[in-house]
C-alpha cells in the first residue's frame, strides 16, 4: 500500500480513482476502464510533478523520512556484490543502527558503512531507528581503520536523525566517541565517498560525512538539529517547525550553494520512495564517480584537501 504525505492528499484521490476502476475491471469481466484509468494516470502524474516542483524545506523534510524510501541494507543488496558484514566495536558491544563490512562496487573492493533504521516496526526497533550509540561510531571508526591498513576506498550511506542521546549512550562517551569518528574521517589516507540518502542528523551524521566527497540525494536533508527539536528550543512551539526547517537551510540546494556538501543526485520523479532502483542506481553511479575522480590521490594529498576542505566551510571573505 502507498504511503502518501500530508501535501500528497490531492494526489492520493486521484490515484486512489484510478486504482478502483482497475480492481472493479477486475471483477467484472468486458468492462473496459482502461481509458478512464489512463486519464486519472494522466492527471496523477501532472498533480505529482506540480508538488514536486518546488518543494518548501519542511515538505522535503517530510520527504527524506518517507517510510518507503530506500535505506542502507536496500543499497547494499542493490549495489554491492561480496557483502561481508563486520560487527561489533571491540570493546562493548554490537550497533544494529550502524552497518558496515567489506564488498564490492562495480567490481572495486570497498569498505561500506551506513545508518539503517529499519522497515517495519520491529525492525526499527531492533535498529533504534538509525541512531547509533558510542560502540555504533567506535565500530566505523575500526572499520575505516581497517580500510586505512588494506588501502580500501571508503563508502558511507548516512540516515539518521541523529546520534542516541539515551543515558546509556552518554555514560559510555557517546560525544567522545562521535568526535573520534569524526577525527578518523580526517586522518585515513584512502579515499572517502558520503552520499546523504535520508535524514542528515547533527554530530551523528557529520561523524561518517567527513569526507573527500560528499553528495545528497535531491530531496535529503542535512541538519545541526531536527527542524522539531529547533522549533521547541527557539521557539518553545512544536507547532513551528515549518519555520525552523525553513530556517536551518537543510536542503541540498542550499548547502550546495554554501559548499557544504559536493553534489545533488537526482531522484525520480516523486522522491526515493515512488522508484528506490532507480534512485539507487543513481547513487552508485555518483559514488562510482568520486572514487574514479580520487583513486589517483596519494594518501598525503588526500588527508591534506579532505582537512583543508572542511577548514574553509564557513569563510568569509574580509574587507582590504
Amino acid at each position: 500500500m502507498t504511503h502518501y504525505l500530508d501535501f500528497e492528499k490531492p494526489l492520493a484521490e486521484i490515484e486512489g480513482k484510478a486504482e478502483e476502476l482497475r480492481a472493479l475491471a477486475r471483477q467484472n469481466e468486458g468492462m473496459d476502464v482502461e481509458k478512464e484509468a489512463r486519464g486519472l494516470d494522466k492527471k496523477a502524474h501532472d498533480i505529482l510533478r506540480d508538488l514536486y516542483k518546488n518543494l518548501d524545506p519542511w515538505r522535503k523534510a517530510q520527504v527524506a523520512r518517507h517510510p518507503g524510501r530506500p535505506h542502507c541494507r536496500d543499497y547494499i543488496a542493490e549495489l554491492f556484490t561480496e557483502w561481508t558484514p563486520l560487527a561489533g566495536d571491540r570493546a562493548f558491544a554490537e550497533d544494529d543502527a550502524v552497518m558496515g563490512g567489506l564488498a564490492r562496487l562495480d567490481g572495486r573492493p570497498v569498505v561500506v558503512i551506513g545508518h539503517e533504521k529499519g522497515h517495519d516496526t520491529a525492525t526499527r526497533i531492533a535498529r533504534n531507528f538509525g541512531m547509533a550509540r558510542p560502540e555504533g561510531y567506535r565500530k566505523a571508526v575500526r572499520l575505516m581503520s581497517l580500510a586505512s591498513r588494506f588501502r580500501l576506498p571508503v563508502v558511507t550511506l548516512v540516515d539518521t536523525p541523529g546520534a542516541y542521546p539515551g543515558k546509556g549512550a552518554e555514560e559510555r562517551g557517546q560525544s567522545e566517541a562521535i568526535a573520534r569518528a569524526t577525527q578518523k574521517c580526517l586522518q585515513i589516507g584512502v579515499p572517502l565517498v558520503s552520499v546523504v540518502i535520508g535524514e542528515g542528523g547533527s554530530g551523528g551524521a557529520v561523524a561518517f560525512a567527513t569526507a573527500d566527497r560528499v553528495a545528497m540525494l535531491e530531496h535529503s536533508i542535512y541538519s545541526v538539529i531536527s527542524p522539531e527539536g529547533c522549533a521547541s528550543i527557539l521557539w518553545k512551539d512544536a507547532e513551528r517547525t515549518r519555520d525552523a526547517a525553513q530556517a536551518l537551510r537543510l536542503t541540498a540546494q542550499d548547502l550546495l550553494k554554501l559548499k557544504v556538501i559536493d553534489r545533488i543526485i537526482d531522484e525520480p520523479l516523486g522522491g526515493a520512495h515512488r522508484d528506490p532502483r532507480a534512485a539507487m542506481r543513481a547513487v552508485g553511479s555518483a559514488v562510482g564517480d568520486a572514487l574514479a575522480e580520487l583513486e589517483a590521490e596519494k594518501p598525503g594529498a588526500l588527508v591534506r584537501k579532505r582537512r583543508e576542505k572542511f577548514l574553509r566551510m564557513g569563510e568569509t571573505a574580509l574587507p582590504a
